[in-house]
């Protein structure tokens, strides 16, 4: 028999997941997660607020935690739809294809005259059958060849009614990168001749690199970081609308996830390799966790690549990507990366010069975490929200700054309401630069500037601007459109 007590927490549960949709509607994820928590305190046995949490998480990317709430809303009630639907969402936002067709096709057996679900379960079949077929026909890594020494920019040529942004010679100058980013701006394209030439030469550039960069910025002169840009060209315009454009003077390190999400990607990386084409030390990248196949074949950018320039160019970026640096050290003092700290202790910045970064991220390792991880409030270390690296504490933090004789960890990976945050007693700093992140977040976008010789941190925060009707994702394949 139940008593009064239960029957009122079950009531105040109802309450709170009511509130908890609420928030969700108005794009508050993380206060939409704290109040289904408390639901789910006041009943733990009602499988939809485990539903309606992983759904939020899946909001944050925050896959392994929309995996484990998914999980449980099917232990309570293993006929619940909803809950084999939103653990197959997340599955498919890692790229595990094959886990999320098990759990569509129990959506199936569950709902067989659901189109929606029949829809699902279509795609995500196709998807399947097309990485099996990649599978099978990839060559061994041994065997590849790489793609950027097949290509001869300059036997390409470019028709005369060609009106764009022209490389003049082999010099990538400022006037073409201004005359480039205008054309993009208007929603123009770059002959590929063009953008052969600066992608190939970017490559080149960023293979001489060792995978840790040490970056000296001089007394009395500043230096900028900015975090995930993710695509949002126009963002990016703005952002040097405030601060200057990329140049010795004006320093920049942008801290990956240059693509992805947004449906400017193609014009973002463009951007950038141009300004390190003209001048190396104006602009200095780092790999994020979206520089890479896996990612780039589900969140658009591989679909955008072969939308606005080809095939050809999809491979060639895989292959550029797997060149970028893991992390950069700024004045022997500030250490940058894009997602954070290890799962042991004791790592050196020796260890992390010594990776051999030329290759897509694992799954596990010091690369696959400086990649992936994130910080938490609590010392020591968790498992990570997304499923795929850690969550570090302050403990942790102070320990690899003290070993490093580091003062400071920046990092990006992590939306963020104001543009930025700042953790572990002043120690960690997060710094993402997409505003109102996938049309929808609402979030301010931030840049560090750091002048010398303090080096203390000076965050700008902004906001979005407007930009062509195009939406987030549009290039993503059909699956991840529908769950976006």
């Amino acid at each position: 028999m139940e008593t009064k007590n239960e029957n009122s927490d079950v009531s105040r549960a109802e309450e709170m997941k009511n509130q908890a949709n609420e928030a969700f509607k108005g794009h508050k994820f993380s206060h939409a997660i704290d109040l289904y928590t408390k639901a789910i305190e006041l009943n733990g046995n009602n499988a939809v607020y485990w539903a309606n949490r992983a759904f939020a998480h899946t909001k944050l990317e925050e896959y392994g935690s929309a995996i484990q709430d998914a999980s449980k809303a099917i232990e309570i009630d293993p006929k619940y739809s909803k809950g084999y639907y939103r653990r197959g969402a997340a599955y498919l936002a890692m790229g595990k294809f094959k886990d999320a067709l098990k759990d569509f096709q129990q959506v199936k057996r569950i709902c067989p005259n659901d189109p929606d679900a029949a829809r699902k379960l279509r795609e995500c079949e196709k998807a399947v059958m097309k990485l099996k077929f990649e599978e099978a026909i990839s060559a061994p890594v041994s065997e590849r060849r790489s793609v950027a020494e097949s290509i001869d920019y300059h036997t390409i040529e470019v028709e005369p009614q060609y009106s764009g942004a022209r490389i003049e010679g082999e010099e990538v100058t400022l006037e073409f990168v201004k005359q480039m980013m205008e054309d993009f701006k208007n929603q123009k394209t770059l002959h590929k001749r063009y953008a052969y030439q600066i992608v190939l030469k970017t490559r080149q550039i960023l293979q001489a690199l060792p995978s840790l960069v040490d970056i000296s910025v001089p007394n009395g002169k500043h230096f900028t970081v900015c975090g995930d840009v993710h695509g949002q060209f126009y963002d990016l315009l703005n952002i040097f609308e405030l601060n200057g454009l990329p140049s010795e003077e004006n320093p920049y390190l942008f801290n990956g996830d240059f693509v992805d999400r947004g449906s400017f990607s193609v014009e973002i990386i463009l951007t950038l390799f141009a300004f390190k084409c003209m001048a190396p030390s104006s602009i200095y990248l780092a790999r994020g966790n979206h520089e890479s196949k896996s990612m780039n074949k589900i969140y658009g950018f591989e679909g955008e690549v072969r939308s606005k320039l080809s095939e050809k160019f999809v491979d060639l970026f895989a292959e550029v990507f797997c060149y970028l640096p893991l992390a950069h050290v700024i004045n022997e003092k500030i250490f940058v990366v894009h997602g954070g700290l290890f799962s042991v202790d004791g790592v050196k910045l020796s260890d992390i010069r010594a990776i051999d970064r030329f290759c897509e991220p694992p799954e596990e390792g010091l690369m696959c975490e400086l990649l992936w991880s994130d910080p938490q409030p609590l010392p020591g270390r968790g498992p990570s929200k997304r499923g795929v690296g850690l969550s570090f504490g302050g403990d942790v933090t102070k320990r690899f700054l003290e070993d490093n004789n580091l003062d400071l960890v920046v990092r990006s990976h992590e939306v963020k309401d104001e543009g930025y945050e700042v953790d572990h007693d002043g120690k960690l700093i997060t710094v993402f630069s997409a505003p109102n992140y996938c049309d929808q977040m609402g979030n301010k976008g931030a840049y560090i500037r750091f002048e010398a010789p303090d080096m203390k941190p000076n965050i700008v925060t902004f906001s979005a601007v407007p930009h062509p009707d195009v939406k987030p994702m549009a290039y993503a394949n059909n699956f991840m459109r529908m769950f976006n």
